[in-house]
C-alpha cells in the first residue's frame, strides 16, 4: 500500500523546517546566520561610534571585541538554533585534538618560514632591522599582536569551517554523495572566505582568489577530522608568522612589531605585494605544500585519508 503523499502545506514546511532534527532546515540556518551576524556587526559600529566617538579605539582593541562578538554569536547560533553540542563544532578538546593542534601551529610557521627564506634567496625582501615595535616596543607590540590572531584565528574558524561548511556539507549531503558535498561546502565555504577579504586594504581579486585556495588547506583537515584543531592552529601560526616574525602585509595589513622588519623589492605576481604572501605565487605554492603535508599527517596519525562522518552527521543536543 502506497503511503498517503505529503499535503503542499507540509511541503511548505518541510522547506524551512527539519522535523526529524527538530531544528530549521540549512538554507535558514545560513541566511539567518548571515543576518543575525551582519546585524550585530552594524549595531556594534554604532555603539561604537555612540561611545567612542570618531577616534575609535585603538584597532588592537577592536579586533579582540570583534573576535569576542564572532565568537558568542557563533557558539549562540550553532547552539540555540543549529542544536548543536559544542563538540559539533569541531573543539572536541581531546588528547588527539591538542596534539593536532600543535601540528597545525608548527605547520603555519614552517610554511611561512619558507615563503621568507625563497624571497630570501631570490632577492625579493630586504631586511630592513630586527625586533622593531614603534611607541609600543617591541614586547608589549608583540604581546598584543599575538593576542589579535590568536582571536582572529578561532573566531574565523569558527565561523567559516565550524559553522558554514558544516552545516553546507549537512545540507547537500541528505541529497548527494558525501564527496560531493564536501566539494561543494569547502567551495563556498573557500570562496566566502576570500570574498570577506575583499574589503582590506591593497584587496583585488587575485588576492582573494589567493585567500580563497587558503581556504582550502584550512577546510581539508576538517572534512579529514571533524576538528578544528589543524585548521585553527595553522591560521594562528600563519598570520603571527607573515606578520609578526617576518614583517610581511597580513592580507593587506600591516603590523606593528616585528621579529625581522622586511621591504618587499621583488615581482607582486611572486610577493604579493602590498597585499601579503596569499596574493602571490609564493602563497599559492606554500598553500599546495601545506595540503599535501597535511594529508600525510593525518594519513600518518590516524592510518587513514577519508572524509570525517561527523561533518555530515550533526551531533544534536537532543533527538527527542
Amino acid at each position: 500500500m502506497n503511503a498517503p503523499r505529503p499535503t503542499r502545506r507540509a511541503r511548505l514546511v518541510a522547506l524551512v523546517w527539519n522535523g526529524e532534527e527538530r531544528r530549521p532546515t540549512a538554507p535558514v540556518r545560513l541566511i539567518l546566520a548571515v543576518v543575525v551576524l551582519f546585524a550585530a556587526l552594524v549595531v556594534a559600529g554604532l555603539v561604537v561610534a555612540l561611545v567612542v566617538g570618531p577616534a575609535g579605539p585603538p584597532s588592537t582593541v577592536v579586533s579582540f571585541a570583534q573576535f569576542v562578538l564572532l565568537t558568542a554569536l557563533t557558539f549562540g547560533l550553532a547552539v540555540v538554533v543549529d542544536r548543536r553540542t559544542i563538540a559539533d563544532l569541531g573543539l572536541g578538546f581531546d588528547r588527539d585534538w591538542w596534539l593536532d593542534l600543535g601540528f597545525g601551529l608548527v605547520l603555519g610557521g614552517v610554511l611561512m618560514t619558507a615563503i621568507f627564506v625563497v624571497a630570501l634567496a631570490a632577492g625579493w625582501v630586504r631586511v630592513e632591522g630586527t625586533f622593531t615595535g614603534g611607541s609600543r616596543g617591541f614586547l608589549l607590540g608583540f604581546a598584543l599582536l599575538t593576542v589579535q590572531f590568536l582571536g582572529v584565528g578561532i573566531s574565523e574558524e569558527l565561523l567559516v569551517r565550524g559553522y558554514l561548511l558544516t552545516n553546507v556539507a549537512e545540507g547537500f549531503a541528505q541529497s548527494v554523495s558525501r564527496g560531493a558535498a564536501a566539494a561543494v561546502a569547502i567551495l563556498v565555504s573557500s570562496v566566502l572566505f576570500g570574498v570577506a577579504h575583499l574589503s582590506n586594504p591593497n584587496a583585488t581579486l587575485v588576492s582573494a582568489l589567493g585567500i580563497s585556495l587558503a581556504g582550502v588547506l584550512l577546510g581539508l583537515p576538517y572534512l579529514l577530522t571533524d576538528e578544528l584543531a589543524i585548521p585553527i592552529g595553522i591560521h594562528i601560526s600563519w598570520n603571527l608568522s607573515q606578520g609578526g616574525v617576518y614583517g610581511f602585509a597580513v592580507s593587506g595589513l600591516g603590523v606593528g612589531a616585528n621579529v625581522i622588519d622586511t621591504a618587499e623589492t621583488g615581482p607582486d605576481v611572486f610577493t604579493g605585494g602590498a597585499f601579503g604572501p596569499e596574493a602571490g605565487l609564493l602563497g599559492v605554492a606554500a598553500v599546495v605544500l601545506g595540503t599535501g603535508l597535511v594529508v600525510w599527517y593525518v594519513r600518518w596519525r590516524y592510518g587513514e585519508v577519508r572524509l570525517a562522518p561527523g561533518v555530515f552527521a550533526p551531533e544534536l543536543r537532543w533527538r527527542g
